[in-house]
């Protein structure tokens, strides 16, 4: 009887056991759970950037504000993928503040064909610099200020150029402990460098395929910021991030691309032309008009040469006067060599390096205007072959039906119409008749004999 009331105390016992044993399991679980919340939370956090472009305004700002961003995810790397003819000297300059202020490392993956001018500065400003195979870098030259004076003056400045470009490039180079001498090589001998060569020389820190080759050879690796501190990183299943440009960005982007400027500012001039002389067609205008716009955009984002600004103009006005004056293609001769010239000036090259209308670019649009002009001055040429086929003196020569005897007058039928005539022979009704001219309201006619009906090519 003892025992069998002592046993469900024990099975309560055994109930409350299992109970705290079931809490324990829970508690341990959920503390594992958070562990491995916690562990996915510190994972590191990479940051690609793309800058496919030249270096501008646009192109700045979109790496200035890709990086604050990085820093306030708490991203472990960012990796700029470059591949670049140039661009202004202003914006490298805020690129390369951008990088060596950065409290992310930055590694510069020089990938596609080249980083050139603009993109050798931005390479060795960055924590880490990486190149493609098959692709190259330098040529960081001040480029002669084309349309800006010869003599002294222009001497002096390009002088000075070249001096301040040197000094800044040397100060990056020792800064980041590479080669100072290549890197002032690159700006005063327009040197470039292959992916090879500037291992070897010192310029970067690895040759490497992709973004993932660079972060499994960085993992672990110590290297030394701009300050001087060390920092090693730990890359190891990193969340990567590519970061594109925005839609808005990638437009004025392509806007203030120097080769599209230059067909932005003739599509312009030529669009708001063919509205002015054709009133009504509507289409030309708006195009003219949303093309100049965005060169007008353009013009405040690059540093505009107004004198190529000028000539490019008047080539364009030369085509446009070729459809008025016929010079034999004096005028369209004018007008290429001045549209070609104004478009290699089109830009104050001391302010851009690299960035400027191609030679082939220039040549291409000049070429084009060229055929244009040559088909519509044809086209004006046989305009003005043909016969008046309107108004009064298109009446001259049209055949037509005698309505009535004429003698001396009488009524006819030409072209659809009814008029009054007058003839020095008699004419009798039905016959066809021919217009010799028009009086007022009144036409002198003759009767066709059949010689005259056979060889008449004007019909009423």
């Amino acid at each position: 009887m003892k025992a069998m009331k002592e046993s469900p105390f024990r099975h309560r016992a055994s109930l409350r056991g299992g109970a705290s044993l079931l809490l324990l399991a829970a508690l341990a679980g959920t503390r594992l759970a958070a562990g491995a919340g916690d562990a996915a939370a510190e994972a590191p956090r990479v940051r690609i950037l793309e800058l496919f472009d030249s270096i501008q305004p646009v192109t700045a700002q979109y790496v200035k504000q890709e990086l604050l961003d990085a820093d306030k995810t708490k991203c472990s790397l960012v990796i700029l993928e470059l591949d670049t003819p140039g661009g202004l000297v202003s914006s490298t300059q805020e690129i390369v503040g951008a990088i060596t202020a950065s409290k992310v490392p930055v590694a510069v993956f020089v990938r596609g064909a080249h980083a050139a001018s603009a993109g050798f500065f931005i390479t060795l400003a960055s924590d880490v610099a990486v190149m493609a195979p098959g692709t190259r870098f330098g040529a960081a030259h001040p480029v002669g200020l084309f349309g800006s004076g010869g003599g002294k003056e222009a001497a002096v400045l390009l002088q000075k150029a070249e001096n301040d470009l040197a000094a800044w490039v040397r100060t990056l180079a020792q800064n980041r402990g590479r080669n100072v001498s290549l890197a002032e090589e690159a700006v005063r001998s327009s040197r470039a460098f292959t992916e090879k060569e500037a291992l070897e020389g010192g310029l970067i820190d690895y040759v490497l395929r992709d973004p993932s080759a660079i972060l499994s050879t960085l993992d672990g690796k110590s290297i030394r910021r701009f300050g001087g501190e060390s920092l090693t990183l730990h890359l190891r299943s990193a969340a990567v991030a590519r970061v594109r440009m925005s839609t808005r960005d990638r437009i004025l982007s392509w806007i203030a691309n120097p080769e599209y400027v230059l067909v932005l500012l003739v599509l312009g001039v030529l669009g708001l032309y063919v509205e002015f002389t054709h009133p009504g067609l509507i289409f030309p205008g708006v195009i003219g008009s949303v093309c100049l716009l965005c060169f007008a955009s353009a013009a405040q984002i690059l540093p505009i040469n107004y004198v190529g600004l000028l000539l490019v103009i008047l080539g364009v006005g030369l085509f446009l006067l070729e459809l008025k004056v016929t010079s034999l293609g004096v005028l369209t001769a004018g007008g290429i060599a001045s549209l070609v010239l104004g478009s290699l000036m089109l830009f104050r090259r001391e302010e851009a390096q690299g960035l400027e209308v191609p030679l082939r670019s220039a040549l291409a649009v000049a070429l084009a205007a060229s055929l244009l002009m040559a088909f519509l001055t044809q086209r004006v040429l046989w305009a003005h072959r043909q016969s008046v086929t309107t108004g009064q003196e298109g009446l001259i020569g049209m055949r037509g039906e005698a309505m009535s005897e004429i003698n001396p007058e009488g009524r006819v039928f030409v072209r659809g119409e009814t008029w009054n005539a007058r003839s020095a022979a008699p004419v009798a009704k039905g016959k066809q008749v021919k217009v010799l001219g028009v009086q007022g309201m009144m036409l002198r006619v003759e009767e066709l004999g059949n010689q005259d009906d056979s060889t008449s090519g004007r019909i009423a």
